[in-house]
């Protein structure tokens, strides 16, 4: 249910993160609430292109095992061509009716006669202002770092992301990168209210000020001035250009902990965070925004290349909607599906061909619901 407004957060206890919490802790932003008859709520699902219906069906099949109260208006919306654009307007009336959301990714094409892409428009029209992509190492799967634990946030709205482009000579092509205040100010608070609710130390902007000094220069200022307010909090604040951030990141991952950044930014660092704690399928995420929620999987991949083979994992899929379940205020069964995940990666027995095994998306599922 959607609670509280962000300044709650700052009177939020403080908790102490366990391997669960990768899926929790997540502020209740939106201020209206979500679709809700008889103790049910109706949510939005957009399987996605790629796998997305793999593991929106692992989803599905998880809920109804354990009568979670979620009941799905589906739309199979693709993004391979334009010819969607009427069922995309249709999810979108859903989202605006349901105010929250489960989604796979959405195909966006690169050729200039390609439609835009609509995962960029949804979280631009709803204004689903905050991208949370948590990366944290799972118990039972180790990779090259131990103890990864951080949080990147990502501004969605503005930046590269903006779409305003033309061409203003044959060969010339300019490309808008707007930068506001308010927007910058908005998601700097969030970073460092998600930080106080979850009892996190620091937070780190990251930007390219040495050389955009006018459009990262008016984040980092609006980001430093915004840090003021909750050195009060013990929350440390400190700025890393992102390409040195990059190699930190390989080097060093244990020095971050809440990071925020623009839009291109956090594409880029969300793709290595994944890679450090075991690829884009185990990590979870979700946008939100003042009236609006949508939860999917925190790499953006589509995965096309396995497709239809039973391959998928859907881990990331599953715990981005165990923070769906926390949003709409069902701890307990979001807590009882990410222990059972949890448990099945900790075990090590039944494992993805990305993990190193060779189960398939059905039976990491099942495997799950054995453990519930």
């Amino acid at each position: 249910m959607l609670r509280n407004s962000l300044s709650v957060a700052t009177r939020s206890v403080v908790r102490s993160r366990t391997a669960t919490t990768l899926s929790a802790g997540f502020p209740r932003l939106t201020q209206r609430a979500p679709t809700k008859y008889g103790g049910v709520y109706t949510v939005t699902l957009i399987p996605g292109d790629g796998v997305g219906s793999e593991i929106t069906d692992s989803v599905k099949e998880i809920f109804e095992y354990v009568n979670a109260p979620i009941e799905w208006e589906q739309y199979n919306v693709s993004g391979v061509s334009s010819a969607g654009q009427d069922l995309f307007k249709q999810a979108m009336e859903s989202l605006q009716r349901n105010r929250v959301g489960l989604k796979g990714i959405l195909f966006t094409p690169i050729s200039q006669s390609g439609h835009i892409s609509w995962n960029v428009a949804m979280r631009q029209q709803l204004d689903i202002y905050a991208s949370v992509v948590l990366c944290k190492s799972l118990p039972g799967y180790p990779t090259r770092h131990k103890d990864v634990d951080f949080v990147i946030v990502r501004e969605n709205t503005e930046g590269e992301y903006s779409g305003l482009e033309h061409q203003s000579y044959p060969g010339v092509v300019e490309s808008l990168k707007v930068m506001t205040r308010a927007k910058a100010e908005r998601i700097s608070r969030f970073a460092f209210d998600f930080a106080l609710k979850n009892g996190r130390k620091k937070v780190t902007c990251i930007h390219k000020a040495n050389i955009m000094k006018l459009g990262d220069g008016l984040f980092l200022n609006t980001f430093r001035k915004v840090a003021e307010d909750y050195k009060s909090a013990g929350i440390v604040a400190n700025d890393m250009i992102v390409d040195n951030t990059s190699m930190q990141l390989v080097a060093k991952p244990g020095q971050f902990d809440v990071m925020v950044m623009p839009n291109l930014y956090g594409a880029i660092i969300s793709n290595i965070g994944a890679a450090l704690v075991g690829g884009p399928g185990v990590v979870p995420g979700c946008n939100v925004g003042t009236d609006y929620a949508l939860f999917e999987p925190g790499c953006r991949h589509v995965a096309s290349d396995i497709m239809g083979t039973n391959r998928a994992n859907p881990t990331a899929m599953i715990l981005s909607a165990t923070m769906m379940l926390r949003h709409l205020g069902l701890d307990s069964i979001a807590n009882n599906i990410a222990s059972a995940t949890f448990d099945v990666i900790n075990a090590g027995e039944v494992r993805t061909a990305d993990m190193g095994g060779s189960a398939t998306t059905s039976e990491f599922t099942q495997a799950i619901i054995k453990k519930l």
